[in-house]
């Protein structure tokens, strides 16, 4: 990768009360490789901290569960429900910190997309459908997702109030902020999209509606945590299930989501884009980008995803604004130092699909890159 001289994504950059190093963040990643109860490891903190090291100015951790309900997704995902696991992740805060980094917690219900809950049988959802596809086998799934029921007021209040509580857990443990993951296809998400959610009271109907349930977690984190305190929002029109699925309404839907998470509250908008490229998910009728757009009808920051470890495209996307940062995953796996090679304007190593796997840690990466002589 050869790039040229003053790289946009080298500049610092600002997010609410936060000023990082330079517009390269980490995008979540999900590892599964917490402890029985959810707890961090201290594997993880040496995993989190490299990506410091290598200069990315901001880390989103994996999603993170957040309640002892209907929320987590994967068995060994990491939580943030009991004072055990605050104090773990109060660990791998203080790695990232040392290491000169920031780092966000992304707080994370799986609704229907759940495939492993330690703590109830079942799962739940807006309306009960099933979804689209199968399991995950990466994440320990197999065979179809099964229906969930249907959330009534009790479950929505209880998914609401283990987001703020996990959110208060967090800022406790020393975090930067949370990111509300409203994307990809888990519970936010599945309240934001038509054919999940057929509900026909205040939660269901036109996008103005669907979009209230993020709105509210927005709203109560916000009140719990204060006025300053960073609070992003995922967003994606694909879903893990579906990569096909766009927002029915277009841009005219982009703006009413956008426009009830800012003023929800939001510090940040991150707009995914999940099995697919920028390039592919980000245009809308007229010429518009759907990050482009979020970040006029908000006039907040926002993070774009998807093959931005190109750095004409990552050029591309902040210089003519698009985005104010990019996020990187696959590439960040391979390449911790992402940042530092950009700026030296060195090649970066090949991605290894094999490196998809989730219990594959940095440690990992680093012997394979060794092993096959390449530098780390």
């Amino acid at each position: 990768m050869s790039v040229r001289d003053g790289h946009p994504a080298l500049e610092p950059g600002r997010i609410g009360q936060l000023t990082t190093a330079n517009r390269l963040v980490v995008a979540p990643m999900s590892r599964v490789s917490a402890e029985p109860d959810g707890t961090a490891t201290p594997e993880m903190a040496d995993y989190y901290a490299r990506f410091a090291q290598g200069g990315f100015g901001l880390v989103i951790t994996e999603g993170i569960y957040t309640d002892a309900a209907y929320s987590q997704g994967y068995l060994n995902q990491p939580g943030l429900v009991s004072a055990r696991n605050a104090a773990a992740w109060r660990d791998v805060v203080d790695a990232v910190h040392a290491a000169g980094g920031l780092i966000v917690a992304q707080l994370m219900h799986a609704g229907a997309l759940s495939q492993g809950n330690a703590h109830r049988d079942g799962t739940a959802g807006p309306s009960p459908v099933k979804p689209r596809g199968d399991k995950m086998p990466g994440y320990g799934g197999n065979g179809p997702w099964p229906t969930p029921k249907e959330m009534d007021s009790a479950d929505i209040e209880e998914a609401v109030a283990g987001f703020a509580a996990a959110a208060v857990n967090a800022r406790d443990a020393g975090f930067d902020g949370v990111e509300v993951h409203a994307a990809n296809g888990y519970l936010l998400d599945q309240f934001l999209t038509g054919y999940t959610n057929l509900r026909d009271d205040s939660y269901g109907g036109p996008v103005a509606a669907r979009v209230r349930l993020t709105a509210q977690v927005v709203e109560r984190i916000r009140a719990g945590t204060g006025p300053d305190w960073t609070v992003g929002v995922r967003l994606s029109q694909t879903k893990v299930n579906d990569f096909r699925y766009r927002w029915p309404g277009g841009a005219h839907d982009g703006e009413v989501i956008f426009a009830a998470l800012a003023g929800a509250g939001a510090t940040y908008l991150h707009i995914a884009s999940e099995g697919r490229a920028w390039t592919e998910t980000a245009r809308l009728d007229g010429g518009l980008t759907i990050t482009g757009l979020a970040r006029r009808v908000t006039g907040l920051p926002v993070i774009a995803n998807g093959g931005m470890h190109d750095a004409g495209l990552s050029a591309q996307v902040i210089g003519d604004g698009h985005a104010d940062f990019v996020s990187v995953a696959r590439a960040a796996l391979v390449n911790p130092c992402l940042p530092r090679r950009l700026a030296a304007g060195e090649p970066l190593e090949r991605f290894d699909r094999t490196l998809l796997e989730p219990t594959v840690t940095l440690d990992n990466v680093r012997r394979r890159l060794r092993a096959a002589g390449a530098p780390v």
